[in-house]
């Protein structure tokens, strides 16, 4: 027990100095010491969650008829490409019809090439056995194109992964904010934006879908079809985005949105907001290819299958830039800028619950949390010092140590910290003192029992410490299942326990036990009085 080698006192030190170096941050974050801090220390500080500072809270589900309607449309445009390269199958209209792809090979010596190409276009799908689209011949030169249940199901779950992100680069382009955007489920994103108050404004930011298109207008369509909704074999009539009337523009995209590198709020020539956006290398070559080739011949941007305007193409567009316009303010040519830079929505979300919390709710709750904090760490204490006089101390002092390591570490983290964090916090308190009861009770024990000073600590501390970890292995299993499948309060609630058992265990024994060892090393106590 005397044996407490100097490197352990030292390691110990260390990472108790650590922790309160690392934690004061956060405690002296809006008040007015906070900007004496040195800025060379860290600088590591805790965030407050949704319920704590005030917000708005979203659930995002997403339109299942939406993804599908997606997901034929980008199958369309890859057979068209895929057919119509070298070599050539020559083939009729493509129909989407009844969620399915379907077209007809004019040659029936090339449906079975078709097939091969078309086999080639769809993947198998992880863990099923099957392929994202099954492949058909019906009546023998008709190809179908039918999604598979399963490929179904894995392309929304690949387009919700897309989606979490997308919302996440349009709330916080920085990635400065701290925010949650978490996926629940299959077909749901939850998204908590501590400080603003706005979420209509929230709601249009992250439900945009910023699909954009560029695509030739159609000039063979009949104006009178094109107003009652008819068009051309191989176009679509769109309505105009300012509620002008509708246009007929060819169903094949020029190019789209996925080939942008770039898009900024900017003004043009006459000081009207615009968009200046930059195309990839791919996009760039793509759309000056077409542009060349379709000189005089207007062509439509189009935003979330909205036209926004409808120019006309004097000259080739190269060099990978373009323009544009619209009945634009300055804060919606940024809110689509941002939009547009952040990547389009690959389907379609739907504000399903939404929540506001004010900052006054949320200083009410800390305010009481901390009095709660408070009440239940001075009444452990007083119950410590009482019971167990010097050892007492000694686990007060560690209780000390201990909230400052859990902060540090939470600070360290970035960790977020929620009312039900505060009350993992307060149970934490208690249960760090658990560990020195079971130690302390097993010193009394012992000294009953007749053994010397240092042989009843030595056992206590020793035998001890297995039913305590034990007890706290179960608290780790259960907190760690907590984090792992929980969100948002049961997950912050888990995250605070899972580290408040881990610095307990240090603090209850190890600290301690180091705190003794050097008393009983200086004073030689004859008799312990526990």
């Amino acid at each position: 027990m005397l044996e407490f080698p100097k490197w352990k006192v030292w390691l110990i030190g260390i990472v108790i100095a650590l922790g309160v170096l690392l934690s004061i941050p956060s405690l002296i974050a809006g008040t007015p010491f906070a900007g004496n801090w040195p800025k060379w220390l860290p600088q590591y500080k805790i965030s407050l969650g949704l319920d704590l500072a005030g917000g708005s809270h979203l659930l995002l589900e997403a339109d299942s008829q939406d993804a599908q309607k997606q997901r034929l449309q980008g199958m369309e445009d890859s057979v068209a490409t895929e057919l119509r390269r070298d070599p050539r199958v020559d083939i009729g209209d493509i129909s989407t019809t009844g969620g399915r792809l379907s077209f007809l090979v004019r040659d029936p010596t090339q449906v079975d090439a078709a097939v091969e190409r078309m086999r080639n276009l769809t993947r198998p799908v992880a863990l099923t056995g099957n392929r994202d689209w099954d492949v058909a011949v019906v009546d023998s030169t008709r190809v179908v194109l039918t999604p598979t249940p399963s490929g179904t199901a894995q392309a929304l779950k690949d387009a919700m992964g897309v989606a979490r992100d997308v919302v996440r680069r349009r709330i916080d382009p920085g990635g400065t904010k701290e925010i949650t955007v978490i996926t629940e489920g299959g077909n749901r994103i939850l998204v908590q934006v501590p400080g603003v108050e706005d979420p209509d404004a929230l709601k249009k930011l992250i439900g945009q879908t910023a699909r954009l298109e560029f695509k030739l207008v159609d000039l063979s369509a009949n104006p009178v079809d094109v107003q009652q909704g008819r068009a051309p074999p191989g176009s679509q009539v769109l309505p105009m985005a300012d509620g002008s009337g509708f246009m007929a523009v060819k169903r094949r995209v020029m190019v789209s949105g996925d080939q942008l590198t770039d898009a900024q709020q900017s003004f043009d020539q006459d000081g009207r907001p615009d968009i200046n956006i930059k195309f990839n290398t791919a996009g760039a070559r793509r759309f000056g290819r077409v542009t060349q080739e379709n000189v005089n011949k207007p062509f439509a941007i189009i935003l979330d299958d909205k036209i926004l305007s409808a120019p006309n193409i004097n000259e080739p567009i190269l060099g990978g830039n373009a323009q544009i316009s619209g009945s634009f303010t300055v804060q919606s040519a940024h809110d689509l800028a941002v939009s547009l830079a952040s990547g389009k929505l690959p389907v379609k979300l739907n504000v399903i619950e939404e929540r506001t919390v004010g900052p006054d709710l949320g200083k009410d709750s800390i305010h009481k949390g901390v009095i709660a904090s408070l009440v239940g760490t001075l009444g452990v204490i007083l119950f410590m010092l009482v019971t167990y006089g010097r050892f007492g101390v000694y686990a007060t002092i560690a209780l000390i140590v201990n909230a400052f390591l859990i902060l540090g570490i939470m600070s360290m983290f970035n960790a977020t910290l929620t009312l039900p964090g505060i009350a993992g916090f307060i149970l934490t308190i208690g249960a760090a003192v658990d560990a020195n009861v079971l130690i302390n009770e097993r010193i009394r024990e012992e000294i009953r029992r007749g053994r010397r000073l240092i042989d009843a600590v030595e056992t206590g501390y020793h035998e001890a410490f297995r039913a305590i970890f034990d007890a706290n292995v179960t608290h780790v299993i259960s907190a760690a299942i907590m984090a792992y499948f929980g969100s948002g309060p049961v997950r912050g609630f888990a995250v605070v326990l899972l580290i408040g058992v881990v610095t307990s265990v240090f603090t209850a024994v190890y600290f301690t036990r180091m705190l003794v060892a050097l008393w009983i090393r200086r004073a030689r106590p004859r008799a312990l009085h526990i």
